[in-house]
């Protein structure tokens, strides 16, 4: 089986390796393309390529197709275009390639906006933080003054975002000088956040939300079309340099079923959730491998191979999780690729 990933994030190395391991030598051979000719992706695919730069979306996509026909792909699992690439399945199904999909276009441009997101998912499904999404500085303090009413923190993050980029607890107290010298790390100055909004009313959205406090689980998961096949809660420490755990959360693990079904989710993806005072609360659906999926597959399970298991429609047998068990990375010198074509 030939399996093709385009443009993604670096972090896409751990589903490659556990790819290798998931069926007999040989079984599985891995393409990646990417436009940077050092990307570290390559270094554990098994045929690595340029993809070309500037290309829109009706370009990229016809370049996907040819790519697939050149290159035998049997299975392309999108990262870069995902939601354009999700609406011409049909178009890959005719040269004989399969989409790995996590889910429809609709549901992917829905999971990519938080706002939206947020607004649009039933209570009984997931619970999230509460929160206002604010596009200019009269709806911003109306947000912190009622929000602030109830929750004696809050924080704010931008509707659209990766990676927590953006994301910050709101002070009250101390300016960005004191940030500075005390090393003070993901927090802003409420006075000073405001003035830039002030100069800068033109803004995209912004949610104000209840700061949830607690820990936050990164949860991995496996689904085949809406049916959980398996999931493992990584715990994160709230010490750095403690390692994560293996956690068996029956509130967390309840709602990933839900959601799962819910959106119809498909293939290997991450929810993550945080405590508040009120429980775990829902922080987003990634619809994709994380950054931590090497960790999640040390505890027994090889999410990657069940789905290839899912994808020939084999049985599928899933171990046992080895809750309680501390997991970390470690990071390893590599030399990267010079002979990209």
């Amino acid at each position: 089986m030939r399996v093709w990933f385009n443009k993604t994030f670096s972090t896409i190395s751990a589903v490659f390796n556990n790819l290798r391991l998931a069926g007999k030598p040989g079984e599985v051979t891995i393409v990646c393309t990417h436009n940077h000719p050092t990307a570290s992706a390559f270094v554990a695919a098994d045929e690595y390529y340029l993809e070309p730069n500037g290309l829109d979306s009706e370009a990229y996509l016809a370049w996907c197709l040819e790519f697939c026909q050149s290159h035998r792909i049997s299975l392309f699992w999108p990262g870069k275009e995902a939601q354009f690439i999700s609406q011409h399945q049909a178009a890959f199904n005719a040269i004989g390639t399969q989409l790995l999909l996590v889910a429809g276009s609709d549901t992917l441009a829905l999971l990519d906006n938080k706002a939206a997101f947020y607004a649009a998912l039933p209570p009984d499904i997931a619970q999230t933080m509460e929160f206002v999404a604010v596009e200019n500085l009269d709806a911003f303090d109306r947000a912190v003054l009622d929000l602030s009413t109830r929750h004696n923190s809050l924080c704010v993050k931008p509707a659209v975002s990766v990676f927590g980029l953006g994301f910050r607890v709101l002070d009250t107290e101390r300016d960005s000088i004191t940030h500075l010298l005390k090393g003070v790390e993901y927090q802003i100055p409420l006075s000073e956040l405001r003035l830039g909004l002030f100069n800068n009313p033109d803004f995209d959205t912004l949610l104000v939300m209840e700061h949830l406090a607690g820990p936050e689980w990164s949860v991995d998961c496996v689904g085949q079309h809406g049916q959980l096949l398996c999931a493992v809660q990584r715990k994160k420490s709230l010490r750095a340099g403690h390692g994560q755990l293996i956690d068996n959360n029956a509130e967390i693990q309840d709602m990933v079923q839900r959601l799962t079904a819910y959106y119809q989710l498909n293939g290997i993806f991450n929810i993550q959730f945080k405590e508040g005072v009120d429980g775990p609360r829902l922080l987003e659906i990634n619809p994709r491998p994380s950054g931590g999926f090497g960790m999640a597959c040390l505890a027994g399970v090889n999410l990657a191979k069940l789905v290839l298991q899912a994808i020939k429609d084999e049985t599928i047998s899933v171990p046992d999780i080895l809750y309680g068990l501390k997991v970390t990375e470690v990071a390893m010198p590599v030399v990267l690729r010079d002979d990209v074509q």
